[in-house]
């Protein structure tokens, strides 16, 4: 199969839709504190979809996962577990930076060290398996089309930080009591040091599709349409954030007694607790403990698991889309993160126009919002043009 970039751009596209979009089902979820509608949509996340999907549209996925290396599955393994700890450390950095500011920091540095990291780390350590199968960062500078796709991916990291820039100045616009209750522990210095270990580990995703290429082709070698070989390596990565993400649910269904609520009917008002959410917003239980006389005790369950189900399940496939797009990519495959990021940025600001976050902002925060946008699609069509670019050239 010969590789379609602009077709790849397409598919990265359709993954940050999913992942900027995958939270809005959860606003469907009543009467369950964070942890426990966390860990029902990740199971779907990281359990279900990876493994039904890649069973359902590859070969032999347990002969191919099978066949592979304890150093293989191991690496992919941890580099998921390292990818978690990223992304439960999102949110302290919402808590220090504030919700626009933090995307933009967190999302920014995820995007250089998970774009950048392995075809440097490959121009240093050329025999390090892990990234045996990227370009280095000295082969891809010397090319036309290698020098044109880092340019994609400067460009990238200059929307980001525009979005970044963006989203500080509708929040030091807000009123001083809003301002405070969004932000009321905000702290820079302690944002940027959590933003940085935030992006850095959620960058280990990246990592961790490097490490299971060898899982990639061995499933090609199964006879799986190359399209569908990025497949097989999830179910090991995803187990990995799974692992992160479960220890840390249960210890705060064990903390904040909220684990009767995955079978529960009706709240506990004795089991009510305080921050449980982790989002900032008021928990349904501390509400319905604060007035019981005048809040529905009942637990929708079915609709909860339903909710959450899709919601993990629309998280999933922002890295099914994630794995077809860099299967078009060719060389620069390396690439694909950055797509991935300004994709997220792209339809992430996208609903939160639609639910009218940026109402009440200034012309300039607006215009800030609309230029880093512009600036991030801009990105993905240089990006494109690079690895297009690559493949013409190779051609002839």
């Amino acid at each position: 199969m010969t590789p379609n970039p602009f077709l790849g751009v397409f598919f990265h596209w359709l993954g940050g839709l999913a992942s900027g979009s995958f939270y809005v089902p959860f606003k469907g979820v009543k009467k369950w504190s964070w942890e426990t509608y966390w860990l029902v949509g990740g199971l779907f996340s990281w359990i279900i979809c990876p493994w039904l999907i890649a069973y359902i549209m590859t070969n032999d996925l347990f002969g191919v996962i099978g066949q592979q290396t304890a150093s293989t599955l191991w690496w992919t393994y941890f580099f998921g577990v390292l990818w978690g700890l990223g992304g439960l450390t999102y949110g302290l950095t919402m808590r220090y930076l504030g919700l626009s500011l933090g995307t933009g920091v967190a999302l920014g540095y995820c995007a250089a060290f998970g774009t950048l990291v392995p075809p440097i780390f490959k121009a240093l350590t050329p025999n390090f398996f892990v990234f045996a199968n990227s370009a280095s960062i000295l082969e891809i500078a010397k090319s036309t089309s290698g020098q044109v796709t880092l340019a994609g991916v400067g460009v990238c990291l200059v929307g980001i930080a525009i979005a970044a820039l963006a989203g500080y100045t509708k929040e030091s616009q807000m009123p001083e009591e809003q301002k405070k209750k969004a932000i009321k522990e905000f702290s820079f210095k302690k944002g940027i040091l959590v933003a940085t270990f935030c992006g850095i580990m959620s960058a280990c995703f990246a990592f961790a599709l490097q490490a299971g290429k060898g899982i990639n082709e061995a499933s090609l070698a199964a006879g799986t349409d190359k399209i569908w070989t990025g497949l097989p390596a999830l179910p090991v990565l995803l187990l990995g954030g799974f692992t992160t993400n479960f220890i840390w649910c249960v210890l705060l269904n064990i903390k904040n007694r909220t684990g009767y609520q995955y079978l529960a009917s009706h709240v506990r008002i004795e089991h009510a607790h305080h921050g449980g959410t982790g989002s900032g917003e008021l928990d349904p239980v501390e509400a319905a403990a604060a007035n019981p006389g005048a809040v529905d005790l009942k637990i929708p369950v079915l609709n909860n698991y339903l909710f959450s189900a899709l919601a993990g399940t629309t998280w999933y496939f922002q890295f099914f889309f994630y794995t077809m797009g860099a299967t078009q990519m060719g060389k620069y495959d390396f690439a694909s993160w950055t797509l991935h990021m300004a994709s997220i940025i792209i339809f992430a600001t996208m609903w939160g126009w639609i639910f009218h976050e940026w109402k009440g902002s200034s012309k300039k925060a607006h215009l800030l919002i609309g230029g880093g946008v512009a600036t991030l699609i801009l990105s993905t069509i240089i990006i494109g043009f690079g690895a297009w670019l690559k493949g013409h050239l190779a051609a002839h």
